[in-house]
């Protein structure tokens, strides 16, 4: 019990940190889709939009949410989801564009800082996002219920638009700071009984079966556990201690670009009633197809 209180009191500051940065991106992020929507820009954005993500099942209006989650963050996308109508099943595939494609500014950063190309690791989450979109809309069970609406009706005042938002706002940031608050204190209490080595042993015969090296496996789990961008840290003493080098560092980040944070967003879709089944089933097929599929081309193509 005494190591449990002093790990909820260690995880209170970096939770207020990083829900702090997280707000500050996400309110000016859904107010601007809230007020789009409003004055009828989105609809216009989604008249063009429309013929292209009709292929993805999805209405054109999601352009704005995607862009949104690729340029913030899985937080950011979501409450931009909410502001639009959108069925569980949309929402489900939107979902996980936004779980493969999200803060690829700073995620890429790390990246580029841990061995790989900024503008490979970008390109290929864009592109396998909108592949897995494209399969998505052809497997995918029809899904009629309504997703989470936290916007106004059509017909309302911009005040009552704004009121809205804000009640939403409040809601979601009490949401953002529990979620993240309950995920360092797991963290805390996995460092305190030194945890995460012996799990990553564990799981080092794993790496074998996705096309990974074994001595990968710690920074495989950080990635997976904290994701690239809470684990960047981490993820940037291994190299510097010399427990991996840059090019197994590159091979890891191929498949960490489509399945990282697992444990984070797997909590927070699922808490918004996307299936957890599908979000990780998802990102590991298609990130065994990418890892797999980069070995095959590197041994056919000569160097």
């Amino acid at each position: 019990m005494k190591i449990l209180i002093q790990c909820m009191r260690r995880a209170l500051p970096s939770t207020w940190k990083s829900a702090s940065w997280l707000i500050k991106l996400m309110i000016p992020i859904t107010l601007t889709v809230t007020l789009l929507q409003h004055f009828g820009i989105l609809e216009w954005v989604a008249n063009y939009l429309n013929p292209i993500f009709t292929y993805f099942g999805l209405p054109g209006s999601s352009a704005v949410i995607f862009i949104s989650g690729a340029a913030a963050g899985t937080y950011a996308g979501i409450a931009a989801m909410m502001t639009i109508h959108l069925t569980l099943r949309q929402a489900t595939i939107l979902g996980i564009m936004i779980a493969l494609c999200h803060a690829l500014p700073m995620e890429c950063a790390v990246n580029k800082k841990t061995g790989s190309s900024f503008w490979t690791m970008c390109i290929i989450r864009i592109t396998m996002a909108f592949v897995c979109a494209f399969f998505l809309n052809l497997l995918l069970p029809e899904l009629s219920e309504e997703y989470i609406y936290l916007g106004a009706q059509q017909d309302s005042s911009l005040s009552d638009v704004l009121l809205t938002w804000v009640v939403s706002q409040t809601k979601m940031t009490i949401t953002v700071f529990l979620i993240i608050y309950s995920l360092m204190v797991v963290q805390r209490l996995i460092e305190a009984f030194h945890l995460l080595q012996p799990l990553s042993k564990a799981l080092a015969p794993l790496m074998r079966v996705f096309g990974l090296p074994q001595q990968v496996s710690y920074m495989w789990l950080v990635g997976n556990v904290l994701g690239i961008s809470y684990g960047s840290a981490v993820m940037l003493e291994l190299q510097d201690k010399g427990m991996i080098n840059k090019e197994d560092a590159n091979d890891v980040n191929f498949h960490l670009i489509m399945n990282h944070s697992m444990l984070e967003d797997t909590i927070v879709f699922a808490a918004t009633g996307i299936s957890a089944l599908w979000i990780i089933g998802t990102r590991v097929f298609f990130a065994l197809i990418l890892v797999w599929g980069r070995k095959w081309l590197k041994n056919i193509i000569p160097n």
